[in-house]
């Protein structure tokens, strides 16, 4: 009976040198991956904390941005409506000089003449000069000016008696730095959800690797090398998907070691 149980015991040893998956072999990887799926758990814990706090410093850049992009539309409203009243005043101003014209008052055409001059020179902006093709310069030099700006009030362009407030690409003018701002803070709140979405994913993959770790754990319980060598595998293919996972996921854009 002795020399049975030796000779039988000889014959597991002779078996499990043979087999390359023996326990202590199967201990071995264990470990290993043990220590590497805990190096992957971590980091993956530190990139998904970093998209985290890039999501949350975009969210405030974002509403930073949109608070100065919604005051700068409002000024825009307030500059607008201002140079929609001074075109009133000088379609007012332009009326009495094509009146006096017309009437041959030359004493009201000059008054009208000097009031328009003075309005334009203090109220009127170099953009809405340009529309309308008001020559700042040319007519207020005092040489002809009566003449040059009723020149430019007949002349057959008709800029002077259009408002300049019809041509769309001038309002729009008006709001472009603050739809400009509005735009970055759109481009600055989407990095931010990408940034959340990123930061979620990573989370499932410190999950994935979580389990990878629980299963790990247990391989010693089991007494059978088979099961041992189920949930080895099992676990093994939880961290090479984990691992698959999260070199699909971007990078944080800055923070940490990322710059």
């Amino acid at each position: 009976m002795e020399d049975e149980k030796k000779a039988t015991k000889e014959e597991k040893k002779t078996e499990e040198k043979k087999s390359f998956l023996n326990e202590s072999t199967l201990e071995i990887i264990t470990v290993i991956l043990l220590g590497i799926t805990a190096l992957l758990t971590a980091w993956a814990s530190y990139v998904g904390s970093i998209h985290g706090g890039n999501q949350a410093t975009n969210y405030a850049t974002s509403n930073n941005l949109s608070s100065d992009g919604n005051s700068m539309y409002n000024s825009a409203v307030q500059t607008m409506t201002q140079d929609m009243d001074s075109w009133n005043t000088i379609m007012n101003y332009e009326i009495e000089i094509l009146y006096a014209d017309e009437t041959n008052d030359s004493k009201a055409l000059e008054a009208s003449v000097w009031k328009l001059q003075w309005f334009c020179q203090d109220n009127l902006t170099e953009d809405m000069a340009a529309i309308i093709g008001y020559d700042q310069e040319a007519f207020n030099d005092g040489v002809n000016d009566t003449e040059d700006i009723l020149n430019w009030l007949c002349d057959e362009s008709g800029k002077a008696l259009t408002s300049p407030f019809t041509d769309e690409a001038f309002v729009d003018s008006y709001f472009a730095d603050a739809y400009a701002k509005l735009d970055e803070a759109e481009q600055v709140i989407e990095q931010g959800r990408q940034d959340n979405a990123n930061g979620d994913k990573f989370s499932l993959v410190t999950v994935i690797y979580s389990v990878a770790l629980f299963l790990l754990g247990i391989v010693g319980v089991f007494k059978s090398q088979t099961n041992k060598k189920i949930v080895l595998a099992i676990s093994l293919v939880c961290l090479i998907f984990a691992v698959i996972f999260m070199v699909t996921i971007p990078l944080p854009a800055s923070g940490g070691i990322f710059g």
